[in-house]
């Protein structure tokens, strides 16, 4: 039967779009060789019935377009991974593929990053040219699909099963023009099986040579032609089991440690026993005497002194008074998981059925199951430790903490009550409410079915079709605390018999209130650990409605050629609702707040496209084509309003194998539901101060004139004469309903070259710009109060003109209790940069055939430019892990066919890199004062400063090998044998202060050398 366009791409952007994207594409003519070099030697080990051959005057749709062109005029992408180089590469997760074999991929959300998000655990999310997953569209089939997470638009690339993936294309750049929103950076785009007929059945597994970072995985696939050819089923099913990887698996792990470095003796210090509070000069101590424990131990510590020496504690049953936090204290880090384990089933079914000789419909449903579970620490309270609590009947916040113990309650020992105060200061770990855990559950369905056709005797297509998704996910958050019970448990007394202990407060004691005593291991009983235990859920819905239209046909004849078009429409809704239960409506509990809220959007849009002919074949242009697309899209969001995104192409091909083309295309992304209707979300934020503080009647600093204008520290400031009252770092996050749509402009330029005289070989070199205006993005806290009561803005009570001073609340002694953190269009982003893809296929006869790949990238500039009251302030991104921008990256693989066997050898590269910015400029400054002080002769001056240490990183680079043989069944069908090894020299990446089991998750070198071996039968 007839595989339709729609099966093949579906909508993407714009054949040329290719100019737009950094791997390019050969011209056809070249292309061609390419393939049918590489078919021959794939045949070696492939049926020939799965080998499908192009006839020169076949009209197909390409991923990037809608329009029809025979294979003379389409260019073939080389940012392509097809499903035998996805099996080769031995990994299970597909996300995980990408990032490994294309460099100008990056990680967003994984099983070795997410572990302490709330809403991204269990995700496998990608994002293009660093610019975030929010500016990546991922599509399937050239479909728009429905997220897996209510905070973006991001799809998880873990729910489709990997035996429905026939390909990945990927082109990167603006790509609105042809998808809408959020195809800033550029596409990826997921095709499935088309053709593939037969039963295949796979199972495969792996392990660390070092221990854990065990998988399984278990693949079912059939596909079949029916009712004499007019139809074709596809069905696909993955498990997938991922073990995870915990502390205890890495020695490294286990190393502790708590850098800085000390402006003042200029070396690298380490926390040490000896040293708990200011630490010791590294160069004077060993690795054995690094330290890095917290005062949260399981017995509790009372009254402890100031950094962390001095106070009661607990060892066991036995009271001590000699605490000393970097000898008694705990090690949190043992409860940490390097790597989140997850569990999946993915099944899918697609069909195509041709009603008549011009309708075909087709239909997909896709459903995925997915698993997560985090185990974590117990919780670690304090007396002062504050969580945020909801009125749902007046929308009030407020705060609560346990609070102190008091002397006279009945638990205290008499050596602590001795110590005098009438309340009692402590740190203690719950350990007998258990540990606390994350348990998602998350379900996904796509489905979408059309008619599709011809018109005109043949000479246009049409298609329309109607889509449904839904994505929700149920999470579980085990063993936190009630605060607000808690602090009615740990307010304790005796009851009128004189012997009974009981809770003070008569209404907790009537509703159940059970005393609480925090003296020692195991003093929680069971009874007061069930009362004081919340297990709040959060429960997610995302919905997808989408309804799209096109035809696309020869509008008319050029000298060169047909001016080929597309016209259509497409409308999608968009909906999210979330839910809290167990307890987490009314807040009060030790994890940050959720709220509930639901919100949706529609965007009706229409879009046209052309391929214009024109040149071809004269002296000095084998072919000239220009492209141009454009989309109008009009948002149902107060501040989008009506968006244009267009684009414009043009490739000169010189002579054979050639070309040089360019493209220029305007994106945007419109704001998320989340980022425009989310009510207030609990958060906290430390690193800031309030600018009011020491304000006085006479103090001239900057701002103080306006703070004494709020009534509430005027008050203070008569009654005290100084303001000093300390701020609660609380700043929840808002959505902000007057976003509007950021804007990129995206310029490449490139050629593709095709020598003959060496066959088989192909190249492509690009440039790319892509400067984002509008971005979204928060004002840091020091600069929402600085608009507040320090800018040309003028000052404003709340609720008054300056929105910076509604985002601020202070309680009635002027202390500030709230800095609202909202999104807000007004980052730059730009970034530009080169990329090579070289591609070369061999046929060496008796010896077999070889395939070498290659993609490098390297990135010229990365900036942002944020707004600030002073005026705008551009920083430098690129070459820094703490923004994970690489200055190089690579991939190359080299594959050899000879008969039964299959052999690829695969590198990957990442070059030098620098840990974290802000280290970086604060130990410059160091450096620069104290060069100063020694050049003025003062005593401050350091002969010999250490240059700050572990925040460069050398370059990594890994290396693997994966082995396949076909084996021809006796009794029909085949059986492929296939293992490798991932990482084969074992390379973990330098140290990582502060990295989570001191490993680099974007090297993903904690799993280190990786062994795998499976086998897959066919029929």
């Amino acid at each position: 039967m007839n595989k339709s366009p729609i099966t093949i791409a579906i909508h993407a952007a714009i054949y040329t779009a290719f100019a737009g994207s950094a791997i390019a594409f050969a011209p056809t003519t070249f292309a061609a060789d390419a393939e049918n070099a590489i078919a021959k030697s794939v045949t070696q080990i492939t049926p020939a019935k799965n080998v499908k051959k192009s006839t020169a005057d076949e009209k197909i749709t390409v991923t990037g377009s809608r329009l029809r062109r025979d294979s003379f005029t389409v260019a073939t992408p080389l940012a392509t991974m097809d499903n035998e180089a996805i099996e080769d590469t031995g990994l299970g997760s597909l996300a995980e593929i990408l990032i490994d074999e294309l460099p100008q991929i990056s990680e967003s959300s994984s099983n070795t990053n997410s572990q302490s998000n709330i809403t991204a655990t269990g995700l496998s999310t990608i994002n293009l040219r660093n610019l975030g997953s929010q500016r990546t569209l991922t599509l399937i089939d050239g479909r728009r699909v429905v997220s897996n997470s209510h905070g973006s638009n991001a799809v998880s690339l873990s729910t489709i099963p990997t035996g429905m993936v026939k390909k990945v294309e990927v082109i990167t750049g603006g790509a609105s023009a042809a998808y809408g929103s959020d195809a800033i950076a550029g596409v990826v785009n997921i095709i499935t099986q088309q053709d593939k007929e037969g039963f295949a059945f796979k199972a495969r597994g792996g392990e660390s040579v070092e221990g854990g970072a065990k998988e399984f995985t278990l693949d079912l696939n059939y596909g079949s032609e029916f009712a004499e050819g007019r139809g074709y089923v596809y069905l696909s099913s993955t498990y997938d089991k991922q073990y995870g990887l915990t502390y205890n698996d890495r020695k490294r792990a286990q190393i502790q440690e708590s850098h800085s470095y000390d402006d003042e003796r200029m070396c690298n210090t380490m926390l040490t026993e000896a040293e708990p509070r200011d630490g010791e000069c590294m160069r004077d101590i060993s690795q054995a005497d690094w330290r890095s424990l917290s005062d949260s131990i399981p017995g509790g510590v009372f009254h402890e002194g100031s950094g962390g020496v001095g106070g009661f504690w607990y060892d066991g049953q036995t009271l001590r008074d000699d605490w000393v936090e970097e000898q008694h204290g705990i090690d949190t880090d043992q409860f940490v998981m390097l790597k989140t384990p997850d569990e999946g089933l993915n099944t899918a079914i697609k069909v195509d059925f041709e009603l008549t000789d011009d309708i075909t419909f087709y239909g997909q449903l896709q459903h995925s199951l997915n698993k997560s579970f985090n185990n974590k620490a117990p919780e670690s309270e304090d007396e002062s430790d504050l969580v945020i609590t909801y009125d749902p009947a007046t929308g009030e916040f407020g705060q609560i903490d346990m609070g102190r113990i008091k002397r006279s309650n009945p638990y205290v020992p008499a050596e602590i009550a001795a110590g005098g105060g009438s309340t009692i200061k402590w740190d203690r770990n719950f350990a007998e409410v258990g540990n606390i855990y994350t348990d998602n559950t998350r379900h996904t369905i796509r489905s979408w079915a059309g008619l599709q056709g011809t018109a005109f005797d043949g000479e246009w297509d049409w298609d329309v079709s109607v889509g449904y998704g839904k994505s929700t996910q149920e999470q579980i958050r085990g063993n936190e605390i009630d605060v607000i019970k808690a602090s009615y448990a740990l307010d304790a007394e005796y009851a009128d018999d004189g012997v009974t202990i009981q809770c003070a407060d008569d209404a907790a004691r009537a509703a159940g209130c059970v005393p609480m005593n925090l003296f020692g291991e195991g003093s929680i009983t069971t009874e007061a650990a069930d009362y004081i235990r919340a297990n709040p859920t959060i429960d997610t819905e995302v919905e997808q409605l989408t309804f799209t239209g096109y035809m696309a046909g020869d509008l008319f004849d050029m000298p060169a050629g047909p001016v080929a078009t597309a016209f259509g429409f497409e409308f999608r809704r968009d909906s999210q609702e979330v839910k809290t239960g167990g307890g987490a409506v009314e807040g009060g509990i030790s994890f940050n707040y959720v709220p509930q809220y639901s919100g949706e959007m529609d965007v009706a849009e229409i879009f046209g496209e052309a391929g214009i002919p024109l040149l071809r074949d004269v002296t000095g242009a084998k072919s000239l084509t220009a492209d141009i697309s454009a989309r109008f899209a009009d948002y149902s969001a107060k501040g989008v309003d009506l968006v244009a995104s267009y684009r414009a192409g043009l490739v000169w091909e010189i002579v054979d194998g050639y070309a040089i083309r360019t493209n220029w295309a305007r994106a945007q992304r419109a704001p998320s539901i989340d980022n425009l209707m989310s009510p207030p979300a609990g958060d906290y934020d430390s690193d800031y101060t309030d600018i009011c503080l020491g304000a006085t009647a006479t103090s001239t600093d900057a701002g103080h004139d306006n703070c004494r204008k709020e009534t509430s520290i005027a008050n203070y400031i008569a009654q005290n004469g100084e303001f000093d009252v300390a701020d609660n770092n609380y700043s929840p996050g808002v959505g902000n309903p007057d976003l509007f749509e950021e804007t990129a402009d995206t310029l490449t330029v490139g050629v593709t070259l095709a020598p003959s005289f060496v066959e088989g070989l192909r190249i492509a070199i690009d440039y790319y710009d892509i400067a984002i205006e509008d971005a979204l993005s928060t004002y840091s806290n020091d600069n929402i109060m600085e608009y507040c009561y320090n800018s040309e803005l003028a000052w404003d009570e709340r609720g008054g003109s300056n929105s910076f001073c509604n985002d601020l609340k202070r309680d009635e002694d002027g202390g500030l209790i709230e800095v609202m953190q909202r999104d807000y269009n007004v980052d730059e982003i730009s970034t530009s940069g080169i990329d090579l893809a070289i591609e070369y296929v061999h046929d060496f006869d008796d010896l077999g055939s070889i395939k070498f790949k290659s993609d490098w990238t390297h990135v010229l500039d990365w900036t942002k430019t944020v707004q600030s009251p002073s005026g705008p302030v551009t920083e430098n991104y690129e070459g820094y892990y703490d923004n994970d921008i690489y200055d190089t990256q690579g991939s190359a693989s080299l594959t050899w066919y000879k008969e039964d066997w299959r052999v690829r050898w695969s590198t990957k590269y990442k070059g030098p890199i620098t840990v974290n910015q802000g280290d970086e400029e604060d130990w410059l400054e160091d450096m620069a004062n104290n060069d100063e002080n020694c050049a003025a002769g003062n005593a401050e001056c350091v002969a010999n400063p250490e240059a700050l240490m572990l925040n460069e990183i050398g370059s990594y680079i890994t290396h693997s090998l994966s082995v396949s043989y076909d084996i021809s069944l006796s009794k029909g069908g085949d059986l492929r044998v296939f293992g490798g090894v991932n990482n084969i020299f074992d390379n973990q990446g330098d140290y990582s202060l502060g990295g989570r089991g001191h490993f680099y998750s974007g090297y993903g070198s904690s799993v280190g050398r990786f062994l795998y071996a499976g086998a897959e039968i066919t029929f």
